[in-house]
């Protein structure tokens, strides 16, 4: 047993982290030299529900309560102590999305995730008028979209939150958000780290005709910025997470952050020039800026916990389709009478990428399970292409699906790199593609061009990262900046796993983006004409 870290868990020297991932809600216990204590998780997938991707909200808090047994039960196995008290805790979600509530705190209609193209109408008006990128993911779209189909649940709507809000507000009864979070809702003034005054106006002015019973700034949560407390664990929301009542409220929570901010925590790349990949279900590269830029279609902009300018470029869709191969792989392997952790085959299959042709064999492959704004589809069809000349090998399968997971990404970072002449000089990378040793880093790192370094804790991502931002919290000196938090406490010992762009790898790529540009019309044909009912 280790000593040290069962008196952190006694003195409650600990910080809790809780992500609300796309596939998994994540715990992370650590404590107060960010060392895991106990780790935990709980999968879920999001439905197809009158015409919206969403999550339940009952099986949010289910998933909560099974992630914390899971955490608590850990603890008492490992050392011998119920799990009462946390010294801090902090939530993250994947950003963005449509969640409203009434004046009595229920939610008005389903939660509409980020992975819905539904609102392309009120983007394009919104980023005509301010002048100012607004995704169709962005929670104001979402709004606005709403008022324009005259959804008569507009009238009573009394809060408009994110994921990570939304959880931190049943537990502390706080309407709060990281400003990270927050700057996928509605654009942030990069002076004062809060929202955009002039275009809150602006939007009010649009809509006042309709005559709604509130102004946007009355629906919005406060925003904060890390190290700043949003609220403490009341009495309700201890039960909520651990119903058997050991658990003690008066916990002090951290801004609730956005998945984006949580992974650029988690990989220490908050600084001008530094970039962050996330790869799971959708991918994300996030590049802090030192300079203004244009407005892009491709190109978000939104902030790091502490409020610094980001372009971020998503993609919709990355593993969903890989994730899908491998568990029909799994299931020929069984079929063959073989027992095999689906861990050990992704590993078998992802290596085979390494014996591939530099391009893939001239293999062409869409991952695409819903629309991908990058590339202009409004609906996915997952893809697979190949010619008679083609070298269909399992090797070059799996390293065209591999290519494939950043292809729309790489569309957007030719925009930052080539027409804006963004510097990026290195990416850490974290997340469910990067599990396998020196594969995902090696296509990551050819299609990108760049190092890419993959640190330790990537492994654990934002519920690791969001438990740092709790620790920081209660744990920094006076006026200590997150960055120096991050560099001369957090990570002063780690150690990243670095590898640098192959050419041959790298002109490879090049060539199967060659075909992935051209097939964008495949994909749209599949889209227009292959249509099953839900």
């Amino acid at each position: 047993m280790n000593q040290h870290l069962k008196r952190a868990i006694l003195s409650g020297n600990t910080s809790l982290g809780i992500e609300f991932g796309s596939t998994r809600i994540k715990a992370v216990l650590i404590n107060n030299k960010y060392e895991i204590i106990a780790s935990s998780s709980y999968e879920w997938e999001n439905q197809w529900n009158n015409h919206y991707w969403t999550y339940h909200s009952l099986k949010m808090v289910k998933g909560l309560q099974e992630v914390y047994a899971q955490l608590k039960q850990q603890v008492m196995m490992n050392y011998g102590v119920t799990l009462s008290n946390i010294g801090s805790i902090g939530l993250s979600g994947m950003m963005q999305g449509y969640l409203v509530l009434d004046s009595a705190g229920e939610l008005l209609v389903p939660f509409r995730t980020w992975r819905n193209l539904t609102t392309s109408t009120a983007a394009t008006l919104l980023t005509r008028e301010f002048q100012y990128k607004i995704p169709e993911r962005w929670s104001i779209a979402h709004l606005y979209q709403a008022i324009l189909n005259d959804e008569e649940h507009v009238r009573n709507i009394n809060y408009i939150t994110t994921l990570s809000g939304y959880m931190h507000f049943l537990l502390t009864g706080n309407k709060a958000i990281g400003v990270g979070d927050a700057s996928g809702m509605f654009p942030i003034n990069r002076v004062t780290k809060g929202y955009n005054e002039e275009m809150i106006r602006q939007f009010n002015e649009w809509i006042s005709h309709k005559e709604y019973p509130w102004k946007l700034e009355d629906l919005l949560p406060s925003v904060h910025s890390a190290g700043e407390h949003a609220g403490y664990l009341h009495e309700a929301g201890a039960r909520l997470i651990d119903p058997s009542g050991d658990l003690q409220a008066g916990i002090p929570f951290c801004p609730p952050e956005g998945d984006a901010g949580t992974g650029m925590v988690a990989t220490n790349s908050i600084q001008t020039y530094s970039g962050s990949l996330s790869a799971g279900t959708s991918i994300f590269a996030m590049i802090v800026l030192d300079q203004d830029i244009e407005v892009y279609p491709e190109i978000d902009i939104v902030a790091t916990p502490d409020g610094r300018p980001v372009a971020m470029v998503l993609a919709n869709n990355c593993t969903s389709d890989i994730n899908a191969w491998v568990k029909m792989f799994h299931e020929f392997y069984e079929a063959l009478g073989h027992k095999a952790e689906a861990s050990y085959l992704f590993h078998v299959l992802f290596n085979k990428a390494l014996e591939a042709d530099p391009d893939g064999g001239g293999l062409l492959s869409y991952g695409y399970y819903s629309g991908e704004k990058i590339t202009g589809m409004t609906q996915g069809r997952p893809l697979f292409v190949r010619s008679p000349e083609s070298r269909f090998t399992l090797a070059n399968f799996m390293r065209t699906h591999l290519f494939s997971a950043f292809g729309a990404l790489r569309l957007g970072m030719d925009i930052l790199t080539q027409r804006e002449n963004v510097k990026v000089e290195h990416i850490l990378a974290h997340g469910g593609l990067f599990k396998t040793p020196l594969v995902g880093q090696k296509m990551c790192a050819a299609a990108l061009n760049v190092p890419v370094s993959v640190m330790g804790t990537a492994g654990e991502g934002g519920a690791w990262g969001i438990a740092v931002l709790a620790s920081y919290m209660v744990c920094k000196q006076t006026n200590e900046s997150l960055t120096d938090y991050l560099n001369l406490n957090v990570f002063k010992d780690v150690e990243a796993r670095r590898v640098d762009p192959d050419i041959a790898d790298v002109n490879g790529f090049n060539r199967f983006m060659e075909r992935y540009t051209k097939g964008i019309a495949i994909e749209q044909a599949a889209a227009d004409h292959f249509t099953e009912k839900r």
